[in-house]
């Protein structure tokens, strides 16, 4: 598989993209709360992309057909949920906000799992269990490593919280294009096992269920959900591979 290797300038490139996602995602955090809906957040961000940053082109609208600039999953919803009116926030939800933009030919990528209100024990575990796998498998992301083992690592963390694992969604990798090789899977087993390299930059992004691993997809053939409709949580940072270990490029200095 044809694995692109970046150079600092391009890398550079990727952070300023990736900070505007950082940002957006900044931004939507003081607009979950009870009340709004999921197509509230998505208008909410293409106001502010238009005004902010008028040269950024929304990553995920219109890709292979999707019609949204964010996903927006509320609850059982895993990934891709397409944000409706009709979707409305309540106490105690989770909501899990994707967004990605395109800035001067490079890509930016990030996801968070945001609380409204106040959540039960069992969800704040859940919530804490699927950053703790992200970031567990950032301090993996350095050269020489095997990409397997960011798998492992994103694996038995959300064991260690009895957590379930999402294994048939996971990351990417991400440049000049949005979805690249290689598959980052959250589960040993699942993907390629290659070496990383100085200039790969790849999307982590952990996926997990509070009871069930089991998915299915609805009929607006975007919208993923647990099987038994029982919460689920994703946590995603765009990560560069440098000669001095994992930089994240999607976070707020």
């Amino acid at each position: 598989m044809a694995i692109e290797l970046l150079t600092g300038k391009e890398i550079e490139k990727m952070k300023a993209a990736n900070r505007i996602v950082a940002e957006a995602l900044e931004y939507l955090k003081d607009l979950v709360k009870p009340g709004a809906t999921a197509w509230d957040l998505e208008m909410a961000v293409r106001d502010w992309l238009k005004r902010t940053y008028p040269k950024a082109n929304p990553a995920f609208y219109g890709y292979r057909g999707y019609p949204a600039y964010l996903c927006v999953s509320v609850n059982e919803e895993v990934v891709h949920g397409i944000p409706r009116k009709e979707r409305i926030l309540k106490e105690g939800d989770i909501v899990s906000i994707d967004f990605g933009v395109e800035l001067d030919g490079y890509y930016g990528d990030s996801a968070k799992t945001f609380k409204v209100g106040e959540v039960s024990k069992s969800i704040e575990k859940l919530l804490e269990g699927t950053e703790k796998a992200l970031y567990a498998a950032i301090a993996e992301a350095y050269p020489g490593n095997n990409l397997e083992n960011l798998s492992k690592v994103i694996y038995k963390t959300l064991r260690k919280y009895h957590l379930h694992p999402i294994c048939k969604y996971g990351g990417h990798g991400i440049g000049r294009k949005l979805h690249m090789e290689p598959f980052v899977a959250n589960c040993p087993g699942v993907g390629p096992k290659m070496k990383l390299q100085p200039g790969m930059v790849l999307a982590i992004e952990p996926m997990a269920g509070l009871k069930t691993s089991k998915t299915k997809e609805l009929s607006d053939g975007w919208t993923v959900i647990t099987w038994n409709r029982t919460p689920a949580a994703h946590f995603e940072h765009t990560v560069a591979i440098t000669e001095k270990g994992p930089l994240i490029l999607s976070k707020l200095d």
